[in-house]
């Protein structure tokens, strides 16, 4: 596996140039690199840096959905502040992405500045690919930092002491500069490296970084343009990965088996499915190169400690199996309400009556012992033991009732603790997204033609969900197209993007969110609607009756974007701060 030579490159990189010792700020290694096995070692260096950024030692991506209307963490100030305007400008949250972000970048240039003068030292094409992977990670940096901070400094090249001081440059401005920068280099790059198992860029994650860039600046021809490139470019390489068999157990008690997709979100997937286009590479071999995400993802008799999951909102956002929302299908039953739902609802998420990390997960506290399945799984008995239910009287149980099945590994269980470590990878890219991108870029540009229905389609066949109606109105397909990304893309961590660049963040995260840590059955009645956007509004009498509740906050002119660290305030005095804080 190209893995493991990328971990070989990568540890003779960091214990003999340790890039990371020269900042933002500081002075550049000045003859680094001098060969091109240098640079491509700079360069491994610079896809590591997507690595490094975490919180509670699980990747980023899995942790931004957490601090949405869909998902919930654990209460404490690095996760309540986002979703009660009440961040600071010392919250770790706030601090961590411009700090590491930049970090990548710099990592970047301390090869791009002195890529040119090594380039008669190796073969052209390995000049320019590297030229564009670099590019294309400086690009991607970049369209994260802009979402978070909106306006921040561009930095081209490594800055010398004295230079340090650069002011800020409009998101706008940035937005065109990267979707510029990948017209520049994506066709430098083969379509894919697939043999390096997707960590290293192709043309259709270059092409894809601007179609979202681009959609996400309303430019949606170009947006729309860039997406079909990319899907092109796809042909014969990526494509969605059919669920795998345990797809019979959804809608069904823990009894019945365990659905999972880890052929797509587990080690199997990051091995084998062809849905992968980018991913964040993680390794044991490699020092600082793992998360403990399985450990904070998992349930109390999972090994873990609960620290992320879905919200009611989510789970009452899928629609049921005939395609209808669950305020209007006759086979929804909200005394059996898990039951003929959307499968991605049980691949996706965990429920009570479920089984996760081989063990029933039931929160109610009714529940004084549960099945564990461990001794049926390992061939060591025909029956399952009972074990004490600390899932449903632990303090630090689930706070919102529900975990996340995505992006966990039934194999972690083996590895979860508090010291536990995990080098599953983290993707970046998939080609899901890109079927969704296409097909928004074409909605919001009115331009909707045949391919936009089978985008979709294709995403909700592999879930085995009826095909959305031919003739819809352009506002019955963007509520198809967000019903899609809300569940599809669930706890990816792009639902923090999408309900700003759509304007309903003021709407589903003001009030409250509905949780269910005590798995209390509910009637018919908590539910009014699901609206144009598949949010569903509650009649809030009934809901609280039901449900528990965490006040959200959202102040428009400020929740937008976060602040610009204090540290980073002190240290560059030409940088502003954002409105509100």
């Amino acid at each position: 596996m190209k893995k493991v030579l990328i971990s070989i490159s990568l540890l003779f990189l960091l214990n003999s140039c340790e890039l990371d010792r020269f900042p933002l700020n500081g002075p550049t290694t000045g003859t680094f690199p001098a060969t091109a096995q240098e640079a491509e070692m700079g360069l491994l260096g610079a896809y590591k840096g997507l690595t490094l950024l975490s919180a509670a030692d699980t990747p980023w991506l899995h942790v931004m959905d957490n601090i949405t209307d869909i998902g919930y963490a654990r209460p404490g100030v690095n996760y309540t502040s986002p979703i009660t305007s009440s961040l600071t400008t010392t919250n770790a949250l706030a601090i961590k992405p411009w700090e590491i972000h930049y970090k990548t970048i710099a990592r970047c240039h301390s090869v791009l500045d002195n890529l040119e003068s090594i380039k008669d030292k190796m073969q052209e094409s390995t000049y320019y690919m590297i030229d564009a992977e670099l590019r294309v990670i400086r690009a991607y940096a970049y369209s994260q930092l802009i979402e978070l901070y909106g306006d921040v400094p561009l930095v081209k090249n490594g800055l010398k002491l004295g230079e340090t001081d650069v002011p800020r440059t409009s998101k706008k401005e940035i937005q065109q500069w990267i979707i510029d920068e990948m017209t520049a280099v994506a066709d430098k790059l083969p379509a894919a490296q697939t043999s390096y198992g997707n960590v290293r860029v192709g043309a259709v994650a270059a092409y894809m970084l601007k179609a979202r860039v681009a959609l996400y600046a309303q430019q949606y021809t170009v947006a729309a343009d860039a997406a079909a490139k990319a899907l092109a470019l796809s042909e014969g390489i990526y494509e969605l990965t059919p669920f795998n068999s345990t797809k019979q157990f959804v809608g069904k008690d823990h009894s019945a088996g365990e659905p999972e997709s880890s052929n797509i979100f587990g080690y199997e997937g990051y091995k084998s499915s062809k849905e992968w286009i980018w991913v964040m590479e993680y390794n044991k071999s490699i020092s600082g190169n793992t998360h403990n995400q399985g450990y904070y993802m998992g349930s109390r008799l999972g090994k873990g400690v609960c620290y992320w999951g879905p919200t009611q909102n989510l789970i009452d956002s899928f629609q049921a199996i005939d395609g209808l929302p669950i305020d209007q299908s006759p086979l929804y039953d909200a005394a059996n309400p898990f039951a003929n739902r959307d499968p991605r609802l049980d691949l996706y998420c965990v429920r009570p009556h479920s089984r996760l990390l081989g063990i029933q997960f039931e929160p109610h506290s009714s529940f004084a012992r549960v099945n564990n399945y461990w001794p049926v799984i390992n061939g060591t008995s025909a029956t399952p033991t009972q074990v004490s239910n600390t899932d449903a009287t632990n303090a630090y149980r689930s706070f919102s009732g529900y975990l996340w099945r995505k992006h966990q590994d039934v194999s972690d269980y083996n590895n979860n603790s508090v010291s536990g470590n995990s080098d599953l990878n983290c993707g970046i890219f998939r080609f899901a997204e890109l079927l969704l991108l296409y097909a928004e870029a074409k909605i919001e540009s009115n331009s909707i033609d045949a391919s936009v229905y089978e985008a979709i389609n294709k995403v909700r066949r592999r879930a085995g969900m009826p095909e959305i109606k031919n003739g819809l109105s352009q506002a019955q397909l963007r509520t198809a197209l967000r019903y899609e990304r809300k569940v599809e893309l669930a706890n990816d961590g792009l639902r923090w993007y999408d309900i700003r660049r759509w304007g309903i963040a003021q709407e589903v995260m003001n009030g409250v969110l509905y949780l269910n840590r005590a798995a209390t059955p509910w009637t018919k009645s908590v539910l009014v609607r699901i609206d144009e956007n598949y949010s569903p509004i509650y009649n809030t009498t009934e809901a609280n009756k039901y449900f528990n509740t965490q006040d959200v906050i959202y102040k428009i002119g400020k929740d937008e974007y976060w602040p610009i660290p204090f540290a980073e305030l002190n240290a560059n005095k030409n940088l502003t701060q954002n409105p509100g804080y």
